[in-house]
C-alpha cells in the first residue's frame, strides 16, 4: 500500500511535510504536473493550430490542396502510428527520459516546421513532428498513473482531460491570433515556433520536477507486432484522409482492402506472443488479455465515436466559418472561446460530480452535448449567412459543457484497472484509439462537409447544418453507449 506524507509540492497536501512516495518512488507534485500537462498540450494544440494556418501556407508555399492535406495528416498519421510503440519503450527505458526526448525533439522538429522553405519539407518536417509527439505523449498519463494515487490521481486525471479538450479548442483560437498578427512578418511560421520557447522551459522544468519511473518488469519491443498494428493504421488513416483530395486514386482503396487483414493478422500474432509469454516468451506490444478489463474494453468503444465528432466538428467549423461565411482567423477563434470556457468548468467540476454520481456523468455529458449541437444546428439553419459569434454562444458553450463532463471522466474511467506495469502501453493503447478517432472524425465529418458545401454561398450553410446532424447521431451513440460503463470510475 501507499504511504503518503503531506508535502508543498502536491496538488492537494498542506505546506510543511516530507515529500510524498508512491510505491516507494516520488509523488508527482504540482510542478510535476504542470510539466507534464504542459507536455500533453503541445502535441493536441499542434493537431488543431494548424486548420486556421491553410490558407496561409497555401498562399506563401503555393502548396494545393493534396499537399496540404499531407501536412495535416502526415503529423496524425504518425503520430497514431508511433503512440503504443512510444508507451512501451516508456515502459523500457524510463517515462522521465522518453519524455525528455520527446519533448527536446518536438522542440527541433517545431523548428524544423517553422523555417521550412518549401511545402514538401513541411510535410516531412511535420511528419517527424508527429513522431516526437508519439515518443512524448504516452509518458504522461504512465507517468500520472504510476506516481499518483487516490485523490490526487483523479484530480490529475480530470485536469489531463481538461487539458486534452481544452488545447485542440485553444489551438486553433491560438492559430487564429498568430496567423492574424503576423508577429515580426512571420505569418504562419508563428504557430510552429511558438512550440520552440514553451519546448525548452519544458525541458528544463521536467529535469527538475517529473519522477522516474518505468515498469518493475520491462519488455522487449515487439517489432511484429509494432510492423502489424503500423500498417493497420496507415491501411485505415492513409486512405481516409487522403482520398477525397487525392480524387480517390487505386492506392486508396487497395490500401482499404489491406487493413483488415493488417488487424486480424496484428490480432493473431499478439495472442500468440501473449500465450508464449507465460513459458519465457516475449510480451506482446498490445497484450490481448489488457482488453480484458471491462473498464478498458467498453472506455475506448465510447471514445471512438466521442472523439470522432469532436475532431471532425473542430476541422469543420474552422473551414465553415472562414472559407463559408468569409469570417477571418480571430473571429473564427473567438466564437470557440464559449466552449473552451464551458469545457474547462466541466472538467474541473467533473471529480466532484463522479463521487457522487459515478459514471452516469458521461451519460449526462453526453445528453447534454446533443442538446448543445442540436442547438447549433438550428442556429445555422435559420441564421445563415447571417450567422454571427454572438448567435453560436449558447450552442457552443452548452456543447462544450457537456463535452467537459465526458472526455475527463471517460479517461479516468478507461485507466481505473490498469495494473501499474502496464500503465505506458495502457495509456498508448487509449491515446492511439482517441488520435485515430480525432483522424477518422476529421476524414469522415470533413469529407461530408466539402462534398455538399461546394463553392459556398447558401450549400455551405446546408453542408455544416447536415454535418453537426451526423455529430448529434454520433453523440446519441455515446449515449447509448454510455450506459454500459462500470458505475465507478475507479
Amino acid at each position: 500500500m501507499t504511504t503518503t506524507s503531506p508535502s508543498p509540492r502536491s496538488p492537494l497536501a498542506p505546506a510543511g511535510g516530507a515529500p510524498p512516495v508512491v510505491h516507494g518512488r516520488p509523488a508527482l507534485g504540482r510542478l510535476g504536473l504542470f510539466t507534464v500537462l504542459l507536455g500533453a498540450s503541445l502535441p493536441l494544440v499542434d493537431f488543431s493550430i494548424v486548420n486556421v494556418a491553410l490558407p496561409s501556407i497555401d498562399h506563401d508555399l503555393a502548396a494545393g490542396p493534396a499537399l496540404l492535406e499531407l501536412i495535416v495528416a502526415g503529423y496524425g498519421l504518425t503520430y497514431a502510428v508511433l503512440l503504443v510503440l512510444g508507451g512501451r519503450l516508456g515502459d523500457l527505458f524510463g517515462r522521465r527520459r522518453l519524455f525528455l526526448a520527446g519533448m527536446a525533439a518536438f522542440g527541433l522538429t517545431s523548428l524544423a516546421c517553422g523555417l521550412a522553405p518549401d511545402a514538401w519539407t513541411l510535410v516531412g518536417a511535420r511528419g517527424a513532428q508527429g513522431a516526437a509527439a508519439a515518443l512524448m505523449l504516452p509518458q504522461v498519463l504512465a507517468t500520472i498513473h504510476a506516481s499518483t494515487e487516490g485523490p490526487r490521481r483523479a484530480r490529475a486525471l480530470s485536469l489531463y482531460g481538461a487539458t486534452a479538450g481544452l488545447s485542440m479548442v485553444a489551438g486553433q483560437i491560438l492559430g487564429g491570433v498568430l496567423v492574424a498578427a503576423d508577429l515580426w512578418g512571420l505569418g504562419w511560421r508563428a504557430v510552429f515556433l511558438v512550440n520552440v520557447p514553451v519546448a525548452v522551459a519544458g525541458l528544463v522544468l521536467a529535469i527538475r520536477e517529473v519522477p522516474e519511473t518505468r515498469s518493475e518488469r520491462p519488455a522487449p519491443v515487439d517489432v511484429p507486432g509494432t510492423l502489424l498494428l503500423g500498417l493497420a493504421l496507415v491501411t485505415l488513416l492513409a486512405p481516409l484522409t487522403e482520398g477525397r483530395a487525392a480524387g480517390w486514386p487505386v492506392w486508396t482503396w487497395v490500401a482499404l482492402a489491406v487493413f483488415p487483414f493488417a488487424a486480424v493478422a496484428f490480432w493473431r500474432v499478439e495472442r500468440r506472443i501473449e500465450r508464449r509469454a507465460d513459458a519465457g516468451g516475449g510480451t506482446p506490444l498490445v497484450p490481448p488479455s489488457l482488453l480484458g478489463l471491462v473498464s478498458l474494453r467498453r472506455g475506448l468503444v465510447l471514445l471512438l465515436p466521442l472523439c470522432m465528432g469532436f475532431g471532425g466538428f473542430m476541422f469543420v467549423i474552422a473551414v465553415a466559418l472562414q472559407q463559408g461565411l468569409g469570417m477571418g482567423a480571430v473571429a473564427s477563434g473567438a466564437a470557440l472561446v464559449p466552449m473552451a470556457v464551458a469545457f474547462f468548468g466541466a472538467s474541473l467540476a467533473g471529480p466532484r460530480l463522479v463521487r457522487r454520481w459515478g459514471t452516469r456523468v458521461v451519460t449526462a455529458g453526453g445528453l447534454v452535448q446533443g442538446l448543445g449541437i442540436g442547438l447549433l444546428a438550428v442556429t445555422v439553419w435559420r441564421a445563415w449567412p447571417d450567422l454571427s459569434v454572438v448567435l453560436l454562444l449558447p450552442g457552443m458553450a452548452i456543447a462544450g459543457l457537456g463535452q467537459g463532463l465526458q472526455l475527463p471522466v471517460l479517461f479516468r474511467v478507461i485507466l481505473s484497472e490498469v495494473p501499474g506495469e502496464r500503465a505506458g502501453v495502457g495509456s498508448g493503447v487509449m491515446v492511439t484509439t482517441q488520435q485515430s478517432a480525432l483522424a477518422l472524425g476529421v476524414a469522415t465529418l470533413g469529407s461530408l462537409y466539402l462534398g455538399l458545401a461546394g463553392s459556398g454561398g447558401a450549400a455551405a450553410g446546408t453542408a455544416l447544418t447536415v454535418t453537426l446532424l451526423a455529430q448529434l447521431a454520433m453523440v446519441a451513440v455515446t449515449v447509448a453507449l454510455s450506459v454500459r460503463l462500470p458505475r465507478s470510475a475507479g
